[in-house]
């Protein structure tokens, strides 16, 4: 008769596992696996999972309250600066590094260059440099003044 290890033996087992066993965990236990491939996160979402299983997972009026709570306290998708809409269509380009990149915004807001789409002109602009840059700056759409060799 094989028993089932305690939920505190399969948590300290988990930093041990090797990377192929927490992902055959995460497999057994999520539909998908995560955009991120970091350790830490792969088992600390494994270790929610497994408690979730054992004691049952947050209540779902707590939850509620808490997502509430999240929501007004969120910085997130609140602007920072003026707000920027781009028609669907609409084609950036710039030169860099001897090179034109063209970012075309989609019809569901987000930025596509080079067959990649991203959720921010921010995003798709750290792509093309590899660098954190402002996307509105490096296209020139702030008040700010281009650098040299920018087009639009």
């Amino acid at each position: 008769m094989k028993t089932e290890p305690s939920v505190a033996s399969q948590l300290a087992a988990l930093p041990s596992l090797p990377m192929a066993e927490l992902w055959k965990l995460w497999d057994a236990h999520f539909p998908r696996r995560p955009g991120t491939w970091n350790r830490d996160y792969v088992a600390s979402r494994i270790a929610y999972k497994i408690q979730e299983i054992a004691f049952g997972g947050i209540d779902p009026d707590i939850k509620r309250r808490l997502l509430r709570i999240g929501e007004s306290q969120s910085a997130l998708g609140k602007r920072r600066g003026k707000e920027r809409h781009l028609m669907p269509g609409t084609v950036l380009m710039r030169d860099w590094d001897e090179k034109t990149y063209r970012v075309v915004v989609t019809p569901a807001g987000m930025y596509e260059t080079g067959g990649k789409v991203f959720k921010s002109l921010t995003a798709a602009v750290r792509h093309i440099t590899g660098t954190k840059w402002s996307g509105p700056r490096f296209f020139g759409l702030d008040d700010k003044p281009r650098e040299k060799g920018a087009r639009a």
